[in-house]
């Protein structure tokens, strides 16, 4: 096998790793309803997106002034897991909470 050869290989085998991709991401969004408390909305940002207590205060109020608000952008596996989780943790605490993903 000659160097060329060599190089040819590596370059092959290279490419074919890059056609995986980036998996495509999933923005999760808050939003608003009547009933769900302003202090449970911050509860939930900070709980399931680390958000310090600024930044989840200034979520919750865009989902309160605009309906909805982005809480984190995340694959899709990781995305369905966070609304599944924000869905439960508000049912269970007796809030109508809604949370859904979207393709980014």
């Amino acid at each position: 096998m000659t160097e060329k050869d060599v190089e040819t290989v590596i370059l092959t085998e290279t490419e074919g790793e890059n056609d995986v991709g980036i998996p495509p991401m999933y923005k999760i969004l808050l939003l608003n309803d009547d009933f769900t408390p302003m202090d449970f909305v911050v509860e939930v940002l900070r709980l399931f997106f680390s958000m310090s207590q600024e930044q989840a205060m200034q979520v919750m109020l865009k989902v309160h002034t605009e309906g909805a608000a982005v809480c984190g952008v995340y694959p899709s596996d990781i995305a369905s897991t966070k609304v599944n989780q924000v869905i439960e943790f508000a049912r269970s605490n007796q809030h109508p909470l809604r949370c859904v993903m979207e393709e980014n």
